[in-house]
């Protein structure tokens, strides 16, 4: 095949791995050595390094032609973290499927934030709106254990996902899990130290910019913010005070390019009071604050 690299005669782990690589850059897969280390130690149920410390070993016919079906699945869009069904974030491996956003990186800055401002309280009260796998909800309740995280996702099949991340955490007697739409499921009168959301951001014309994998499998759902991408951060911004006690924090991922609006929107509520904005590892805006006053 034109597109293909040389068939080797022996298929070791050395063998899979080299012509797979080569095979997923020339089909322009970003990381294509990273990509055939995960999905082959995925079929073979052992960790990256043990193919290193294998790389001789010849993985069973069987084996093989799963890997080459996950090959075909990569190349055609389709993220490994659903191909593999989890996602580190975090100190934590969590559940994903196309019913829930792939955690990012990014995202670990929202988090890192929560817990330093939750750190000196006794049994915090947190809310996670949008909670998608439970990434953020469960890395908080996991590193603050006296904290009760109440999740929220109007998607029932999400909440399935995030609820069994919560049990193999070992948190789930400390959370509450809601379905319903934003604030909408919360009883009357609760109030929170800390409410925090990676709510969807991108706006309807970048769409059609957005990788393949991202807009043809990640959930729409979760992606869509409206014409401009402020959709769900004028809601959030309009109805947040109540929820907040007196001091609360509210963390609000955001994207790169919407720090000054979203900023815009929380300073014209007369009972928040805007913070900094955190950036990521990338040095990108990342994370708008705010307090209750």
């Amino acid at each position: 095949m034109a597109d293909a690299p040389q068939i080797p005669t022996v298929w070791t782990n050395r063998a899979l791995l080299n012509w797979t690589t080569e095979y997923l850059a020339r089909k322009g897969i970003e990381s294509p050595k990273i990509d055939a280390q995960v999905l082959l130690a995925h079929v073979l149920g052992c960790k990256k390094v043990d193919l290193l410390v294998n790389f001789d070993q010849q993985p069973p016919e069987a084996d093989r032609n799963r890997f080459k079906e996950l090959i075909q699945r990569r190349v055609n869009g389709w993220p490994v973290a659903y191909l593999v069904g989890t996602r580190d974030f975090y100190l934590l491996t969590f559940e994903v499927t196309p019913a829930v956003l792939i955690p990012r990186p990014e995202t670990e800055t929202l988090v890192a934030e929560a817990l330093a401002f939750l750190k000196p309280k006794s049994a915090p009260a947190v809310l996670d709106i949008g909670t998608g796998s439970g990434c953020i909800g469960i890395s908080i309740a996991h590193q603050k254990k006296d904290s009760h995280v109440t999740a929220i996702d109007v998607s029932p099949d999400a909440l399935e996902v995030a609820k069994r991340n919560a049990a193999k955490a070992g948190v789930a007697d400390r959370m509450t899990f809601l379905q319903g739409d934003l604030f909408a499921p919360l009883p009357a009168g609760a109030t929170f130290d800390l409410i925090a959301s990676n709510p969807p951001y991108i706006a309807g014309h970048e769409f059609a910019g957005l990788q393949a994998e991202v807009r043809d499998h990640e959930p729409r759902a979760a992606l869509d913010g409206g014409a401009d991408g402020l959709a769900f951060y004028r809601r959030i911004a309009a109805a947040v005070g109540p929820y907040l006690k007196p001091g609360g924090k509210l963390l609000l991922e955001i994207g790169s390019t919407q720090d000054e609006s979203v900023r815009g929107l929380l300073a014209a509520q007369p009972d928040l009071e805007v913070g900094p904005t955190l950036k990521d590892d990338a040095k990108h805006p990342r994370v708008v604050t705010a307090k209750k006053k």
